[in-house]
C-alpha cells in the first residue's frame, strides 16, 4: 500500500493538477470535505490518545519497581486487583542462582478525604519494606525513613482533584493530616506518578502502616513479589527456572519486567469494554472520514462525468482518470490532517490538565493517523471512480 500512495504521488508530479484544480474550483464543497476529513482524524486522534493514556497511566507503577521479575497470584487480573499468595514463595525464590533480592508489596485500594475539601476519593495505597528501595522514583527512595513513622504515607502530587494548597503545605515542611478508614493519618512527603484509570491517585507507606490500615490483610500473604537479579543474570533464564521451581505450588505465576506490563495491558485491552470502545471508536472515525470523502469526491466526478468521458473518448486510460481522483484524496487527506492534528493538540493538552493522564502526542501516532488519512481517501477514491471505468463515452453524449 505505501508502495502504490508513493508511486502515485511520483505520477501526480509529473502531469497537470486536474485534481486541484476541481478541488478548488468548488471551493465550498472543499472546504466542507476538510471540515470533515479533520473531524475523522480528531476522532482517531483522541481515541488513540485515550487509548495510549490507559495503557501508559496503568504501567507507570510496574515501570517505576526496581525488580526483573515479578510473582503474582493466578487469581490476579491486574496490579489494582492481586489476591495474595504465600510470603514464603519469596524465600523460596532466593534459592534460585541469579537471585539476589524477593521482597513483598501490599496493595489496596481506600477512601480518603480531601484534606482541603473533604471529599472522598478513591486511592490505591502501596504498602513497602522502608528499609529497601522498591521504586526507581528518587522522592521516595530519600524519603524513606519517614514512612517508618506510624501512620505515615507518602502522597502522590499527580493526583487527580484539587490538592494545589495540600501540596504546597507539605512542600514547606509541614505535615498534613486526613482520615483512612477511621484512623488518622500524617501525610509527610511526596512523590509523582500521575493517577490512572483505576485511582485519582496513590499512597505510599510501609507494610507495617499497610497492615494497620488493612487489618483483614494477613502479614504472611502479599500481592506482588517482586525479585531483583544478580547482574549479568539472565531475566528469561531466571523466570523459567523460577517457573520449575514453583510450578508445583500453583499458587503464584511467574512474569518478567516485560511479561508483567504486558500482563497489564492485555487486562485492559482484553477484558475491559474501555479497551475494546477505545479501538472500536478509532475505528469509526476511520469509516466516517471514508464515506464523508466518498461522498465529496463521487459528487465531484458526477459533476465532470462528461469531462472524464472525454478523456476516455480522447484515448486517455482508466488508470489515468483514477490518477486524478487520487490527486484529489491525497490532497484533501493532507489539507485535512493538518487542522485534525492542530485540532487535536489543543484538545490532548485540555485532557491532561483535566484529568492528569498522560494523553500526549507523539510522532508514531501522528505519522499513523496521517497515513490512516491518506489511505481513508485513496479508498474513497477508488470506490468514487468505479462508474468512471466502467462507463462508456458513446451513452455520455
Amino acid at each position: 500500500m505505501i508502495g502504490l500512495i508513493t508511486q502515485q504521488i511520483q505520477q501526480l508530479r509529473a502531469r497537470t493538477p486536474l485534481g486541484w484544480l476541481q478541488l478548488s474550483h468548488e471551493k465550498g464543497r472543499f472546504l466542507v470535505a476538510l471540515a470533515g476529513i479533520a473531524f475523522a482524524d480528531v476522532l482517531m486522534f483522541m481515541q488513540l490518545g485515550f487509548q495510549s493514556a490507559l495503557f501508559n497511566s496503568n504501567t507507570r507503577l510496574h515501570t517505576a519497581m526496581q525488580a526483573d521479575i515479578f510473582l503474582v497470584s493466578p487469581q490476579g487480573r491486574n496490579l489494582a486487583y492481586l489476591t495474595t499468595f504465600p510470603r514464603r514463595r519469596l524465600f523460596q525464590a532466593m534459592d534460585i542462582p541469579g537471585v539476589k533480592s524477593a521482597e513483598g508489596m501490599y496493595l489496596g485500594f481506600l477512601d480518603w478525604k480531601n484534606p482541603e475539601t473533604l471529599k472522598k476519593s478513591g486511592v490505591l495505597v502501596i504498602g513497602i519494606n522502608p528499609n529497601k528501595p522498591t521504586f526507581d522514583l528518587p522522592d521516595v527512595n530519600r524519603q524513606l525513613n519517614v514512612l517508618k513513622l506510624p501512620d505515615t504515607v507518602l502522597f502522590d502530587r499527580g493526583s487527580q482533584g484539587d490538592y494545589a494548597k495540600i501540596i504546597a503545605q507539605i512542600e514547606q515542611g509541614k505535615s498534613v493530616t486526613t482520615e483512612i478508614e477511621r484512623r488518622t493519618l500524617n501525610v509527610s512527603g511526596l512523590f509523582k506518578v500521575g493517577a490512572s484509570f483505576i485511582a485519582d491517585g496513590s499512597l505510599i507507606t510501609s507494610d507495617q502502616n499497610f497492615l494497620r490500615l488493612f487489618p483483614r490483610q494477613q502479614a504472611n500473604s502479599v500481592n506482588l513479589g517482586l525479585i531483583q537479579l544478580q547482574p549479568g543474570s539472565d531475566p528469561q533464564k531466571v523466570s523459567n527456572t523460577l517457573k520449575s521451581y514453583l510450578a508445583s505450588s500453583q499458587d503464584v505465576k511467574v512474569f518478567t519486567k516485560e511479561e508483567f506490563v504486558q500482563f497489564e495491558k492485555d487486562y485492559w485491552q482484553k477484558s475491559t469494554p474501555i479497551g475494546f470502545i477505545f479501538s472500536l471508536g478509532a475505528a469509526m472515525g476511520f469509516t466516517v472520514g471514508v464515506i464523508i470523502v466518498y461522498q465529496v469526491l463521487s459528487t465531484d466526478v458526477n459533476a465532470h462525468m462528461k469531462e472524464y468521458a472525454t478523456f476516455k473518448a480522447m484515448g486517455y486510460r482508466n488508470a489515468y482518470l483514477l490518477g486524478v481522483v487520487f490527486e484529489e484524496a491525497i490532497i484533501m487527506a493532507v489539507l485535512g490532517f493538518l487542522p485534525g492534528i492542530s485540532v487535536s493538540l489543543g484538545l490532548y493538552a485540555l485532557t491532561r490538565n483535566a484529568t492528569n493522564l498522560p494523553v500526549l502526542m507523539t510522532i508514531a501516532r501522528a505519522l499513523q493517523v496521517l497515513m490512516l488519512t491518506i489511505i481513508m481517501c485513496m479508498i474513497s477514491g477508488a470506490i468514487a471512480t468505479r462508474k468512471v471505468q466502467s462507463a462508456d463515452p458513446a451513452d455520455m453524449f
